[in-house]
């Protein structure tokens, strides 16, 4: 707990899982963010192992997204899975990449995650719409 504390307020924690359950009440789409410290290797290829860690692949549609952040490194990638990679293109993932690093270089992480888990939402809900039968498969905790 005390680790977390550190990393982002309570009060940027709640604003996320705001954001990320907005997003995901238009759409059966699955997002998750991820935050560290510190990022030892390649943003990405620590985000796509992080996506695997939390089980982010085990979803029906295969179309969870990952934010990966890490503070001190100033690191940032976005993973997302089979299922939505088979309906963007690179272009996407270069505008939700863009969009949060623009509020990073203005020092304000947690609206860069805010608006880009917003800009996901919106693409989610035009390939992947809500259900009637639909279940939140995955956790809107942020990881840490």
């Amino acid at each position: 707990m005390f680790f977390r504390k550190k990393l982002i307020s309570s009060s940027e924690e709640a604003r996320l899982i705001s954001a990320i359950k907005m997003a995901e009440s238009k759409t059966s789409g699955e997002i998750r963010i991820h935050i560290e410290k510190i990022c030892k290797g390649d943003p990405l290829e620590e985000c796509k192992k992080r996506f695997s860690k939390l089980n982010m692949q085990q979803t029906k549609d295969r179309n969870g997204i990952l934010f990966f952040l890490a503070i001190n490194s100033k690191s940032f990638a976005v993973w997302g899975d089979e299922g939505i990679h088979q309906k963007v293109s690179d272009e996407f993932w270069k505008t939700i990449t863009d969009c949060a690093i623009g509020y990073f270089k203005q020092n304000d992480l947690i609206s860069g995650i805010e608006k880009s888990v917003e800009l996901c939402g919106e693409k989610l809900k035009l390939h992947f719409p809500i259900k009637v039968d639909d279940k939140n498969e995955l956790s809107n905790e942020i990881s840490y």
